[in-house]
Formats: structure tokens, sequence, C-alpha cells
């Protein structure tokens, strides 16, 4: 099962598990800010059981939860933003329902393996760098709180019930299937979608500030591995890139690989200053070593396989843009 199946992170998730032959149960809410989209699935959802529920629903996610060998547990929402302004939904959306799902793991199926998506916020800004997995956790907003709280509970339940949980702190991801209508999300999407526009690309404070980027398919290939491991669980494996790049220099890729869009420094917005976390870069020693995993793709070749789909599927991603 795949709770947010729907989604970004979680339909490419969906796609990998299919193709290997896996029987794949969808779970999500379709909240429509979340960005999940039925066409995510496409060309699969025939092959693929889709249930429309909210976590928090017990008559719905219990039978499916009691039938589950693996549980990948992507369902939330990921506005920073939005969690600052509501941090009631935030907490709904991103913890309540994780405490539903994994008291039916401990009711009914106490012999299922769940992975969690949790999240680099959970760091808050870094003390030093790269941010290993024992790096003191002190989120600068409300959704990074939540998600700390659920993946805390998803080792609760293992400790104190055997449930075998792992978490995967995710870094900033980007690729296919992510929604276009908001910048809420990642913000590679919202600068690739405003080129793609020959819009104005705003780049917020110097633009020097670095980040480190995973393309989707690489971060399918963690949770794969994570969900096949039988030693993995109460672990917390941190996901990252090897190398570091300035959200200025991101930018003026996506413009170059589009050939659109214009790029504009501008002051840091009040909300967005107050969360900004400055230099950030994970280190991904553990999950290298206990599971192999690397990241394969290089930043320009996953910008411009992005750039591709979405120039696929444009009528479907991009709506008209309102100022």
């Amino acid at each position: 099962m795949v709770t947010g199946g729907l989604g970004f992170i979680g339909s490419n998730l969906v796609h990998a598990l299919v193709d290997l032959g896996s029987q794949v149960t969808v779970l999500d809410a379709l909240v429509e800010a979340h960005g999940g989209h039925p066409f995510n699935l496409h060309p699969i959802g025939n092959q693929v059981r889709v249930v429309i529920a909210d976590l928090r629903q017990r008559e719905m996610v219990e039978p499916l939860v009691a039938e589950t060998e693996v549980i990948f547990n992507l369902a939330g929402q990921v506005s920073h933003i939005a969690s600052l302004e509501d941090p009631f939904a935030d907490l709904h959306y991103n913890l309540t329902g994780h405490i539903v799902l994994l008291e039916a793991c401990r009711r009914l199926n106490p012999t299922v393996r769940v992975v969690y998506a949790a999240t680099r916020s959970e760091y808050g800004r870094a003390q030093r760098l790269p941010v290993t997995e024992d790096h003191p956790l002190q989120p600068l907003d409300p959704n990074g709180i939540h998600k700390m709280a659920a993946e805390a509970y998803h080792w609760l339940y293992y400790h104190l019930y055997g449930i075998s949980t792992a978490s995967l702190r995710l870094i900033n991801t980007y690729g296919p299937r992510h929604q276009m209508k908001s910048p809420r999300g990642c913000f590679v999407h919202w600068l690739l979608r405003l080129a793609l526009e020959d819009r104005e690309i705003p780049v917020f404070g110097t633009g020097q500030q670095r980040r480190d980027l995973n393309y989707v398919n690489d971060v399918v290939e963690a949770f794969l591995r994570v969900g096949a491991a039988t030693d993995v669980a109460g672990e917390v494996f941190n996901l990252g890139a090897t190398e570091t790049h300035a959200v200025l220099e991101i930018a003026q890729q996506i413009v170059e690989l589009t050939g659109r869009g214009r790029i504009r420094l501008t002051p840091f917005p009040p909300q967005h200053k107050a969360i900004e976390v400055g230099d950030f870069q994970t280190d991904f020693q553990k999950i290298r070593e206990r599971l192999g995993w690397m990241p394969r793709t290089d930043l320009r070749t996953g910008l411009q396989q992005t750039i591709e789909f979405y120039q696929k599927y444009w009528d479907i991603y991009i709506e008209p843009f309102r100022s």
C-alpha cells in the first residue's frame, strides 16, 4: 500500500512497484492543495486499486492495513507556508492520520513493514554540514514539528509493539508528476513553470543559499531498498546528494534548458525569511553503507527529463496563469 499514492513521490513509487509486479493499493485523500492527481497513475491506473480516503477514516484504513505486507507511508501536506497559516490542518494531515494508521498496524497486522516519508526540515538550520542523522532536531515551522512527531510515533510503535517501521528523511525532491498549480511545494517546480511560461522568475535574497536535491527516481529507489530490507526496523536514514547547488545556479540552469524566463533577485517575503535555513546538505553515508543506495541522476539530466515531461503533458499539469 502507498499512502499519498496519487501525489508526486507516491505516484512515481507506484509506477516502480507495478513494474516490479507488485499488487498495489493506493490510499489518497486527493486534497486539491496537496498535489495529488489521478493522471499521475497514467497509464497504469487499471493495474492499481485506488481508494480515495483520508488516513483519519478508520473504517476505510483498517481493512486495507489488515491485508497489506508493506506500507509506504507518504500521505500528508508538504507546504511550510500552509502550515504557518493553518497549523491545525497541518496537524491533522501530518500527524493525526499517521497515528490512526499505526494503531491499525498494531491491532490488525503487527507483522507489516512501514516505511515513512520524513523530511530534512526536521533539522531546522544546520549547526554543522553535512547534516548526519544524529544532528539535533529543531524544526522552524509547524510542518517540521508535525513531521518530526509523526516520525517519532513510527519509532515508538516499533519500540513498544515491535512494528517494523523505518524512516527516510527526504531532501528537496524534483521530477515528473509534481503539481504545478502553486509554489507551495519543491521550489524547483515553480521556477520551471515560470520559465516554461516565459515569465519573470523571482529568486529570494542573493540566491547563493545552497541546496542538495534528489531526482524522484533516485528517491523511489531508496524507498524500494528500505521496503525490501528486513534489518532496518526502528532506523532513520538521510537521503542526500553528492553536491550542492546555489538556488540562483538552479534557476540559471532552468532558464538555459528551457530557453525561456528571466531571473530577478528579490528580497525574502517575511514568512519565507522566518523559516529560511540557509545552506543545507545532508550526509547519506548511512544508507549508502547499509543498503547500497546512491543518487544516480545529476541535476542537469534530472531537470531536462522533468522539462520534457511537462512539455509533453502541458495541458494536464499547467493551468492558465492568473496574476
